[in-house]
This record gives C-alpha cells, sequence and structure tokens, in this order.
C-alpha cells in the first residue's frame, strides 16, 4: 500500500519534479522552456500585447517577466515594439519563428499531458486540475 499520508508540499514537489522533468525533454529541442511555452501560448492567442499584462496573466512579478521577455527576444521568438500611442510601453510580438513554433509545441505538451494523465478518468482530471487552480491560483485572489 502506498503511504498517502505524507506532506502536501512533499507530494506536490515531487509531482511537479515529474512534469517538469517530461514538459522540459518535450520542449529543450525546440529552445523553449516550460514558463516560456505559457508566455508564448498568451501570444498565440492574441499577439501585441504589454509585457507587463502577460506577466500577471501567468501571476509573474516583473522581474521574472522581463527575463523571460529577454530569453525569447534574444532567440528571436518575441520582438518588443514601441507603442505609437504610449511611447512608454512596449508591446510584445511574435516573430516569423515564434508563430512557426505552435503547431509542434502544442503537440509536444499535448503529449505530455497524455503522458503524465494517461492513467486517470477524465472525471480525476478535472477534479485535479479544479484543486490545482483552487490551491495556486483562487488563494492568491
Amino acid at each position: 500500500m502506498e503511504n498517502v499520508d505524507i506532506c502536501i508540499h512533499f507530494l506536490l514537489g515531487k509531482a511537479l519534479q515529474r512534469v517538469n522533468q517530461v514538459s522540459k525533454s518535450k520542449l529543450s529541442s525546440y529552445g523553449v522552456t516550460p514558463v516560456q511555452y505559457a508566455l508564448l501560448r498568451l501570444l498565440w492567442e492574441e499577439d501585441g500585447q504589454y509585457g507587463h499584462l502577460l506577466g500577471e496573466r501567468l501571476l509573474l512579478d516583473g522581474a521574472t517577466i522581463t527575463g523571460i521577455l529577454d530569453r525569447l527576444e534574444q532567440n528571436h521568438f518575441i520582438e518588443k515594439r514601441v507603442n505609437p500611442n504610449d511611447r512608454r510601453n512596449k508591446l510584445v510580438f511574435l516573430t516569423e519563428k515564434g508563430r512557426s513554433l505552435e503547431v509542434p509545441l502544442c503537440k509536444e505538451m499535448d503529449e505530455m499531458n497524455t503522458e503524465i494523465m494517461d492513467s486517470f478518468e477524465e472525471e480525476e482530471i478535472l477534479h485535479f486540475k479544479k484543486i490545482l487552480f483552487d490551491i495556486g491560483i483562487r488563494a492568491k485572489k
């Protein structure tokens, strides 16, 4: 019998370790990290967003989002452009290289989700995601 009466921090940490391991292996050949993938996804949904708003949507602080954007820009996945209506703020746009990653990266992450969750029923997966949302996002509001 498995010992499931272990500290929640330890259990979540081990789960995260596994998910990170699989997702990094799926994304590494593209030169993208899991958090960079999350940011690119937001841009695939709507290109030309403010960097600080992308950070807010991903629940990342200013320094963290700046570093992520800088690395994506250095790798030519995005470009920052001055907003002609507000020269103090820059908008973030996908480059052609960044746009070209949408299909392969989404496929890789779909495969990662399947690999991690394939032993669970759909109802269990939905319940699990709700619990994670409640712990990680709802609690912050």
